[in-house]
């Protein structure tokens, strides 16, 4: 069991208490701005804000359609100050009542509405998509294995614009300086070992049916018995484009005869991935006037519709838990895949827990749970972190620099159980 403690944000200063008394009423006017929300629904929003900052716990309405659900969650919380709630938790509800604030689920206008809409929708339309769907030409002349790599490498930094498409199709298999943890060589020896397995089980097997039924013609290839990877998706915009383009590759390079994307069943904090938000990278890929990122999109569409590609949500995704708390049928989603790949910084919180893990901790220790292989792309943007080296640690605290919420850092982490 964890014995590490568990990140508040009663703490004035620290990261998580900075998210709530400075990130989120940054927020809150920008989401203000950016739609024309009626008076009801800005008081609202107005009120969540006090509530969070200063004022207790309380549970939603009870005519919320998930009120049982929270007040479950909740239990042992209401009433608290939200700083004495688990960050993870705490920051969770807050997007959750921002939903309900907006009029999300409740019939009249603004139901369906994604508050965070309006910046997905600009940063995909931005002209730095351009540059990284003409870079994507660049990428495909790449060696297969490079071409991974390097899409391996965008899909971690995201929308850092010294880092994408161009930076990765310079480089080819270059590890960018920032990364401080790399096991993605781990990473794509355990796809590589996997689907050799697959493939040789599949030609004995198929060498079994062609001879005991050699005049039916229904034996099958070992190639379509290649496995299944898993892919939890985080931000939607320029984050979500690498990662599409990152499937695409498994699924015509060999390691994977089936992908299954996982994203947010609803707007989820400021920009993650929704269904919406998948359409929509898809139909710019398909539609961009460069060559390689059309053919993408195209490859992408029909992958969508054979079930190559298979797009799945859950409401765990939107929940204040851990991954070590999810249900057994969303568990039984990832049970059985040759490897999960985590996306961002909110699902490694989960998957670590987000507990104060001294950082030396083996990255297994933390993640041994998880119902699969697993690898994690994250660059650092809260407290947590698992998985260095003494030495490590020691660099980065000696640059007096916040290392760990900075965003400047990265990891790729992978845990494979024996």
């Amino acid at each position: 069991m964890p014995t590490a403690p568990v990140i508040l944000s009663d703490v004035p200063g620290s990261f998580a208490w900075g998210v709530f008394h400075e990130r989120h009423p940054k927020l809150i006017r920008q989401v203000l701005d950016a739609l024309p929300y009626g008076p009801a629904e800005r008081e609202a929003i107005e009120r969540l804000l006090a509530e969070s900052t200063t004022g207790l716990l309380e549970p939603l309405g009870e005519d919320a359609h998930d009120h049982a659900q929270w007040l479950e969650w909740g239990r042992g919380l209401w009433g608290l100050p939200w700083g004495e709630a688990p960050f993870l938790w705490a920051e969770s509800y807050f997007y959750r009542r921002l939903l309900e604030a907006t009029g999300y689920f409740r019939p009249g206008a603004w139901q369906g509405i994604d508050p965070f809409a309006p910046f997905k929708a600009a940063e995909l339309d931005g002209a730095a998509v351009d540059a990284e769907l003409a870079a994507l030409g660049e990428l495909h002349a790449l060696p297969a294995a490079d071409r991974g790599q390097a899409l391996l490498s965008s899909a971690l930094w995201g929308n850092r614009a010294d880092l994408s498409f161009q930076i990765t199709a310079q480089t080819g298999a270059d590890s960018p300086s920032g990364l401080i943890t790399d096991d993605s060589p781990l990473m794509w020896t355990e796809l590589a070992r996997a689907e050799l397995a697959r493939t040789e089980g599949g030609r004995a097997e198929d060498g079994r049916a062609r001879s005991g039924r050699a005049r039916s013609g229904r034996a099958r290839s070992g190639r379509a018995r290649s496995g299944r990877i898993c892919l939890v998706a985080d931000n939607a915009g320029r984050e979500l484009l690498p990662d599409l383009v990152l499937i695409d590759h498994l699924l015509t390079s060999g390691p994977a005869s089936e992908v299954v994307l996982h994203v947010k069943p609803q707007p989820y904090y400021v920009s993650d991935a929704t269904m919406a938000d998948v359409l929509a990278t898809v139909e710019r890929l398909r539609t961009a006037p460069q060559p390689e990122a059309a053919a993408i999109g195209h490859r992408l569409w029909q992958a969508m519709g054979t079930g190559a590609l298979a797009v799945r949500t859950h409401p765990f995704f939107c929940a204040p838990l851990p991954f070590h708390a999810m249900p057994a049928d969303l568990r039984a989603e990832f049970t059985g895949a040759t490897m999960t790949i985590l996306k961002g910084d909110l699902n490694y919180r989960r998957l670590t827990g987000d507990r104060l893990w001294p950082p030396t901790t083996p990255f297994a220790d933390a993640a041994h749970h998880f119902p699969s292989p697993v690898t994690s792309l994250r660059t650092l943007k809260s407290d947590v972190i698992v998985g260095l080296t003494d030495s490590t640690v020691t660099d980065l605290d000696g640059t007096g620099e916040p290392w760990r919420t900075s965003g400047r850092y990265a990891v790729i982490q992978t845990c494979v159980p024996r």
